[in-house]
């Protein structure tokens, strides 16, 4: 409990009048009257305000908070006394919240509803403990803090809003969408899909000459590409994607892309799964159907990077045991000249059962400081360092292309369209 500005101001009004005697204006006991009076009133103002009971705050969150994106909280305060009260809601640390703190007027044996904006700025498992109340008494000399309403916990996923809309597009649509550059192709696939009309295109090894006969006109077989086929998604959760660019780590435009390339892999009849290595691991079987995009969100959210190097041929051994059918492995992961070595030892050991894609992020920093013009020596030798380390990785990169891997070398805003054309390619071409 706190003294209220007015009270503040009545005691420094008070003080003052203690300069009244002196002056012989007024008494004394006149002046110790009024004390005592602003005592008293100041006494059964707190003893009121310390009676009064607290309101009962309940919270409603969302179904599903997503990182980076706004979202609306409510608040429903529940009072038997009328009273003005201060509100703030114990968000998690770090997110920006509109509107807040709020006063509002709560009327007598009624329910006060209040909304406000909240946006979060970290995906994983958060908790919101309580509502701050400040009441004020009912004469406004004090404040009192209070803490309501029950501890809640959220969790907050990566944004999948633009997956929401993708939905809306056909397959090619939504790959040309998040920028992939396809080639077309029709009927060679390897699954047959249905029989139709012959097209000016069609080679002639779709021709069915049996149909043909039979309806004296020429029929062509189509094909479509083939179905329920494995995708692993590997994602390194070490120390090579803590690097930041836009406002988001590596790590998490490494699991953007991931989950842009489950949703495509979904819709054309595939199972996909998740596996993490490096600093948090974690293993989501492969599934298909409507709730696998679901099961790849529940078990993704919240890993987040650490400052520790991965163990690639422990993450190859362990993917290993846990998959064996045959897969499209993509491993999404910031390759460098020191790593050369053991990656290579990994995905030979990988490519044993599996198709392997190494997606390697890089570092745009790195390009905008080789772009900057030179004017003194510290920027010739930060120029020369840089150009030292991207040739170091483009050696680390043909090592692998060596070792027949499909190799991405890509910045991060452009990694969901490099995944999605490289996996409709490995459709396309039933390397799998």
């Amino acid at each position: 409990m706190r003294p209220a500005p007015a009270l503040l101001v009545l005691l420094a009004l008070c003080g003052l009048a203690g300069l009244l005697p002196v002056l012989g204006v007024l008494s004394v006991a006149a002046w110790w009257l009024l004390v005592a009076v602003l005592v008293l009133l100041a006494a059964v103002d707190a003893l009121r305000l310390w009676r009064t009971p607290t309101p009962v705050v309940t919270r409603t969150l969302p179904d599903a908070l997503a990182v980076g994106v706004a979202r609306e909280v409510e608040i429903a305060l529940e009072s038997r006394r009328r009273m003005c009260v201060d509100v703030f809601d114990l968000h998690p640390g770090g997110w920006q919240a509109d509107d807040l703190p709020r006063r509002l007027r709560l009327p007598a044996a009624s329910v006060t509803r209040m909304r406000y904006r909240l946006q979060p700025a970290a995906r994983g498992c958060f908790v919101f403990a309580g509502v701050h109340l400040r009441l004020q008494s009912p004469w406004r000399l004090w404040t009192g803090l209070r803490t309501a309403g029950q501890a809640q916990e959220t969790r907050v996923y990566p944004d999948f809003a633009p997956l929401a809309r993708l939905t809306l597009f056909s397959i090619e649509q939504a790959s040309m969408l998040v920028g992939a550059h396809l080639r077309r192709r029709r009927g060679e696939g390897t699954d047959f899909r249905q029989m139709r009309e012959y097209r000016t295109g069609d080679s002639l090894r779709q021709v069915d000459w049996k149909a043909t006969a039979r309806a004296r006109k020429l029929i062509s077989r189509e094909y479509q590409d083939e179905r329920n086929q494995q995708l692993l998604l590997v994602v390194d959760t070490g120390r090579r994607m803590l690097a930041s660019e836009g406002g988001l780590s590596h790590f998490d435009h490494a699991l953007n892309a991931a989950l842009v390339v489950a949703w495509l892999a979904l819709r054309q009849g595939d199972a996909v799964g998740l596996m993490a290595a490096g600093a948090q691991a974690r293993w989501v079987p492969p599934r298909r159907g409507p709730g696998a995009l679901q099961g790849l969100l529940r078990g993704s959210y919240d890993l987040q990077p650490a400052g520790v190097a991965t163990d690639y041929l422990a993450m190859a051994e362990e993917l290993t045991r846990h998959q064996r059918r045959r897969a499209l492995v993509m491993l999404v992961t910031n390759v460098r000249d020191e790593d050369s070595d053991d990656l290579l030892v990994a995905v030979r050991l990988l490519q044993r059962r599996h198709l392997v894609c190494v997606a390697s992020l890089r570092e745009q920093a790195l390009d905008q400081a080789l772009a900057r013009e030179v004017t003194d020596l510290h920027g010739a030798i930060g120029a020369g360092a840089a150009a030292r380390y991207l040739a170091e990785r483009a050696q680390a990169h043909d090592a692998l292309r060596r070792q027949r891997v499909m190799t991405l070398d890509v910045a991060a805003t452009d990694l969901p369209s490099a995944l999605v054309e490289r996996y409709l390619a490995v459709k396309r071409d039933g390397l799998l």
